[in-house]
């Protein structure tokens, strides 16, 4: 697979989510510093992360190890944003916009993956 992982549009789709996850954040109670706030910080800089160090890797396996690991990530996220709205942090709308970008970053994972093994 050709090109560097900036040019996927996975990567692109996660940093847009990292973004606003950071964006939203800002916004948590001062307690949660260190709590719910770090942890989708965190869970959010994984995605794309882990998408930019298995495009660095040197097979498509390997690849497709660190794209499993995004996967998590997202999953870490989804669960996050719904403490989040439960607890009053983040509006029903920002949730909806929250859950809309890991299901489309989920989506182009998924087929990534798909491609990566119909190619081995």
């Amino acid at each position: 697979m050709g090109g560097t992982y900036s040019d996927l549009e996975v990567w692109q789709g996660a940093m847009d989510l990292a973004i606003n996850i950071y964006h939203l954040t800002k916004s948590f109670p001062k307690e949660e510093t260190y709590g719910l706030s770090s942890q989708l910080r965190r869970a959010a800089v994984s995605v794309p992360s882990n998408i930019a160090e298995g495009k660095g890797r040197s097979t498509d396996k390997d690849l497709i190890h660190f794209l499993g690991n995004s996967r998590g990530s997202l999953f870490e996220i989804e669960t996050q944003a719904a403490i989040a709205r439960r607890l009053g942090y983040i509006s029903v709308e920002q949730a909806e916009v929250i859950s809309s970008q890991t299901s489309r970053v989920g989506q182009l994972l998924n087929g990534l993956i798909r491609a990566l093994r119909q190619a081995a």
